[in-house]
């Protein structure tokens, strides 16, 4: 998994970039599911850059939408698009809003960013497609703090009811919100009795940022008769720092040049 880690390393650069030259952005969030898109992307999802619409592959619905920065460091290093594009982030006539776009991003399958929803639309995604047979499997990334939303366990109940098996979320355990620690505004332990209730299965991942564990969690997921929930413990700005000393200010933070320069050095 060397390789993975060093591709790690070149995404979270990227998404420093991205969100540095903005100088402002959700850089924790981003920097907490950095190894599951490498892993996701480079080792698991059947995808065509060349052909970003093609009949049958595999889709990513980034329901915590806040995440895309670090989705379109690894959709440009795929091909989807031109390097040069991160640094439009979120300014006028961008193709890369802060939020996904599906009608603006090659490789985005989903628009998401209003907590909650993502998760219906993968569940309708996974049935289509084993409606038409195509063989795909979809994934879906959710937040901890989403999870709070109400839609989010009535699109659990329907996939937990219907077995949809094609189907395998991740919840991004950091434990931060926007406006603090998860379990201090809403807690949503235990999580993982709670997603059984529902009909899934569940797969716990001590260390959300170890790419043979991520990988061997997807692996075993596909083997299973009923939608997984694969619940990685991660944190929040991870790898660089300043973010991670934000904690929860790093949501959405300011990045200045010093900081951008001190980033990269840490990285190298």
């Amino acid at each position: 998994m060397d390789n993975l880690d060093e591709k790690c390393k070149e995404i979270r650069k990227l998404t420093l970039l991205t969100i540095g030259n903005l100088g402002v952005g959700h850089i924790g969030g981003c920097l907490s599911i950095v190894e599951l898109l490498v892993v996701l992307y480079y080792r698991h999802m059947k995808i065509n850059p060349k052909d970003p619409k093609m009949p049958g592959r595999d889709r990513l619905v980034l329901s915590k939408g806040h995440g895309g920065p670090a989705l379109y460091s690894v959709l440009c290093q795929k091909g989807f698009f031109e390097k040069d594009w991160l640094l439009t982030l979120n300014k006028f006539e961008t193709k890369l809003p802060s939020h996904c776009d599906m009608n603006l991003t090659p490789g985005v399958d989903m628009t998401t960013g209003s907590l909650g929803q993502g998760l219906s639309c993968a569940v309708g995604m996974a049935i289509a497609s084993k409606i038409r047979k195509d063989g795909a499997t979809i994934y879906s990334i959710i937040g901890d703090g989403e999870s709070q939303e109400g839609q989010i366990w009535e699109a659990a109940m329907y996939a937990g009811a219907k077995r949809v098996d094609n189907l395998i979320a991740f919840t991004d355990y950091n434990k931060m919100q926007i406006d603090g620690k998860v379990d201090e505004i809403c807690d949503i332990s235990p999580i993982s009795d709670k997603w059984k209730a529902f009909g899934w299965s569940v797969i716990e991942v001590e260390d959300g940022h170890n790419c043979r564990e991520i990988c061997e969690a997807i692996e075993h997921a596909k083997t299973l008769e009923y939608p997984t929930m694969v619940i990685l413990s991660t944190k929040k700005g991870k790898g660089i720092s300043f973010a991670e000393k934000a904690k929860v200010n790093s949501h959405n933070m300011a990045i200045t040049k010093e900081m951008l320069e001190q980033g990269f050095k840490e990285l190298d």
